[in-house]
């Protein structure tokens, strides 16, 4: 049985010749490939005798294609290509998810999470989405969302309860040192109230003081609890927020819960996805994945 391409050079002085032909220094050459500059001139050097062909000429500083080996180098870096190509083909892409969030639960709970997702699965290329304008799953690409309110959310998707919804009053343990607990509700008329776009403090207030059901009349409002949370983080008042955007914040010293009471609302936080015949394996386990995240939020 014949050999196949009996005069083929070593694939390593091709690669080697074709860095030195588009850097056309050796120095550089040898940079980019981790050698010595010594082991690229001795790469081609041995390519030439091997070919019998002239593929550069030596210069004061650097090297200049011969017309022999310009022409070469256009083919060499074609094969070179096409080898590259044929390997990535046989190697699994990554598997990509996009997941759409608001930019509250992408930045207090899905983010700080992220690391150890991609421990455990590497294979898995996610994308995150984080918009408070609601996504459209054929449109914008997505695979998987994470939405607030009640179900049914819309004919042909899956929904499945992620984790509720309970609802707490946090400061700045440095606010709170300062101006005393809010423990009644002329203590906490001394406060400033943080708003976000979803307004419990109404709802909040009736609930823990029902004979004062009027929000504080000091409030700011921001568009996003995100927002809202780092303003108390920063001592400017009392936020409300899901306790599991706070959860951390409260750990690490750096917000406390200050009224023991909590909100419980009737929406909540919904893995969100299409309904199709089959679901792809990413899927299953990023939902899986982020299931497994909610613990005691």
């Amino acid at each position: 049985m014949p050999a196949g391409f009996p005069g083929l050079p070593s694939l390593n002085a091709l690669r080697v010749f074709e860095v030195v032909a588009r850097q056309l220094n050796f120095r550089l050459a040898a940079e980019e490939l981790g050698v010595t500059q010594a082991a690229v001139a001795q790469q081609v050097r041995g390519l030439e005798a091997s070919l019998q062909v002239r593929l550069f000429e030596r210069l004061p500083r650097g090297v200049r294609l011969t017309d022999a080996g310009r022409g070469y180098a256009a083919s060499i870096r074609s094969a070179l290509g096409m080898i590259d190509e044929a390997t990535r083909l046989l190697r699994p892409a990554p598997s990509q998810l996009t997941v759409s969030v608001t930019p509250t639960f992408a930045s207090k709970w899905l983010i700080p999470r992220l690391g150890h997702f991609a421990e455990a699965y590497p294979d898995i290329d996610l994308r995150l989405l984080a918009s408070e304008r609601l996504a459209h799953f054929h449109t914008d690409g997505v695979d998987i969302a994470v939405r607030y309110g009640q179900p049914p959310f819309a004919g042909g998707l899956n929904a499945e309860l992620l984790m509720e919804q309970r609802i707490v009053a946090v400061a700045s343990p440095a606010l709170v040192a300062e101006m005393g607990r809010p423990d009644s509700f002329a203590a906490l008329q001394r406060y400033v109230a943080l708003h976000d776009g979803h307004n419990f403090w109404p709802q909040f207030t009736a609930a823990l003081f029902p004979a004062h059901p009027k929000p504080t009349a000091k409030s700011v409002r921001f568009n996003q609890t995100s927002l809202a949370i780092d303003a108390a983080v920063g001592g400017q008042g009392v936020a409300l927020a899901s306790h599991a955007f706070v959860k951390d914040d409260i750990a690490a010293g750096r917000l406390q819960q200050v009224f023991a009471q909590q909100l419980r609302l009737d929406k909540a936080f919904y893995l969100v996805w299409p309904r199709k015949a089959q679901e792809t394996p990413a899927l299953g386990f990023v939902r899986a994945w982020l299931k497994s995240q909610v613990g005691d939020s």
